[in-house]
């Protein structure tokens, strides 16, 4: 298979048409094509693309390969229309024109190099595509400005991009714990640097903000009482307004809690098979993914909702700028925000063998993920055997399980119970400095244990000791 051929299929693979990437069939307009490579090339430029391109032959809805008998080689005007593109376009744009044949059909694929220094204009009229549409880029000047700064900045970025200007006192505690329990050493002197919280101009930037003790971002898991958005909202559960890594955490928590034991007992012959409502595995590395890939520019975060039957977890802004539709479901992992990948790299929440996305489809397939242009869904569908997690009842949701099921304890708090087993004497803060996580999260879990009926504290804080009640 030839470099061309590959990369139209990779292209054709693509869920949409983007800013850098038009479909056509056999359509041809002798100025209208100058405008789309102008249109093409800011495009491409806007979304931080080397090239972008323009593929004949191939249906722009259905990105079914029809073929194609337009020709660039033809004279217009008394010169080859490629030379009449060229004299036309400012600055001058190497754009390539190549015949491509896949599947015994024809098709022409026009590369065009994004835009540098300043926009790429046609008959001195600069375009751009909103949309799946062409338009005067002078008609959108928010784009204009966009534009001419990307050129002279570069494509924005968690690290180059300034976190608002009510957002510049930032502090980071909880930052400084979270190393600390994951046994990694972060120095105050050079943390800023180190982890690139800082603009070129010395303002925090997204990324800061990210990892701060207080920010407005809101993580939530909405949990409904039926099978759509459009049933009954049964909870919403707040995890952001703080450093995004103890976010994560607990929401990974919350989905071990949710994650119930079913006892099977079908064709049992023997000892009963204990089935797990979801695979937790591919829950983790979903979140793990959502978070790391987030968009987070626009200071939104990933949405997980949970329904009776799935959860669904949603991070914004589509596949990486160089990654391609086959390479994602393969594993070739290309972060959206590479030092934000870094730093789980260096906090052991993540590792580079990109075993995420193959995890989630080998256990459920390559269509529990949908990618679309601005956002990615993850669908993790529930296993259920005798548990029905959220049962409507007279109207209000209600969680239920039946005897045959069991509600298992988090990694956290069987964690907590070995120790306390080991030692009934223990304190908090011993606990905390043994499972190297902090203090507050072994206040939340002892006192949940204690409401499950597992635990009771016998006597006071320093004198008294704990009790395993089953």
């Amino acid at each position: 298979m030839s470099k061309s051929e590959d990369l139209i299929k990779n292209l054709i693979a693509l869920p949409h048409e983007y800013e850098w990437l038009d479909f056509k069939e056999n359509w041809f307009s002798k100025d209208e094509i100058g405008e789309y490579i102008s249109a093409i090339s800011n495009g491409a430029a806007l979304c931080g693309r080397e090239f972008g391109y323009i593929v004949w032959g191939v249906n722009d809805a259905s990105h079914e390969i029809i073929g194609t008998t337009v020709n660039f080689d033809k004279d217009v005007e008394h010169e080859p229309y490629k030379h009449y593109l060229a004299r036309n376009l400012k600055p001058s744009v190497a754009f390539e024109v190549e015949d491509v044949l896949i599947d015994v059909k024809r098709l022409v694929l026009l590369s065009v190099p994004a835009a540098k220094s300043v926009p790429t204009k046609f008959l001195s009229q600069a375009f751009i595509r909103i949309g799946s549409s062409k338009e005067k880029l002078s008609k959108f000047p928010e784009w204009e400005i966009r534009l001419l700064n990307t050129l002279s900045n570069g494509i924005p970025t968690i690290v180059s991009m300034a976190a608002p200007d009510y957002a510049q006192e930032l502090t980071f505690e909880k930052l400084f714990m979270y190393y600390g329990a994951k046994g990694v050493v972060l120095r105050k002197e050079t943390f800023k640097k180190s982890l690139k919280l800082l603009t070129a101009d010395g303002r925090y930037n997204i990324m800061a903000l990210l990892l701060s003790d207080a920010n407005d971002i809101p993580i939530r898991v909405s949990v409904f009482s039926g099978k759509s958005k459009a049933d009954t909202l049964f909870s919403v559960k707040e995890y952001g307004n703080s450093c995004i890594l103890y976010a994560m955490d607990k929401i990974l928590e919350y989905g071990d809690a949710i994650n119930i034991i079913q006892a099977d007992e079908r064709g049992r012959i023997s000892e009963r098979k204990d089935v797990p409502l979801f695979d937790y595995e591919a829950f983790h590395e979903a979140v793990l993914n959502a978070f790391v890939h987030n968009k987070w520019l626009g200071l939104n975060a990933p949405m997980i909702s949970v329904f009776t039957d799935r959860i669904e977890i949603l991070s914004h802004g589509g596949l990486g700028l160089e990654q391609d539709v086959d390479g994602f479901y393969k594993g070739v992992s290309i972060p959206v925000n590479e030092i934000l990948a870094s730093i789980f790299l260096q906090l052991r929440l993540s590792e580079r063998s990109g075993r995420g996305v193959p995890k989630i489809v080998g256990a459920y397939g390559r269509e529990s993920i949908r990618i679309e242009k601005n956002f990615i869904v993850v669908t993790i569908p529930f296993n259920r055997i005798n548990v029905t997690p959220f049962e409507l009842n007279e109207g209000k949701a209600t969680e239920r399980v039946t005897i045959k099921a069991t509600i298992k304890a988090t990694k956290v708090q069987e964690q907590i119970l070995e120790k306390i087993q080991g030692n009934p004497h223990i304190i908090q803060s011993e606990l905390a400095e043994l499972l190297g996580i902090h203090r507050v999260s072994v206040a939340e879990n002892t006192s949940k244990l204690q409401k499950m009926g597992v635990l009771k504290r016998v006597g006071g804080k320093r004198n008294g000791y704990w009790e395993i009640l089953k």
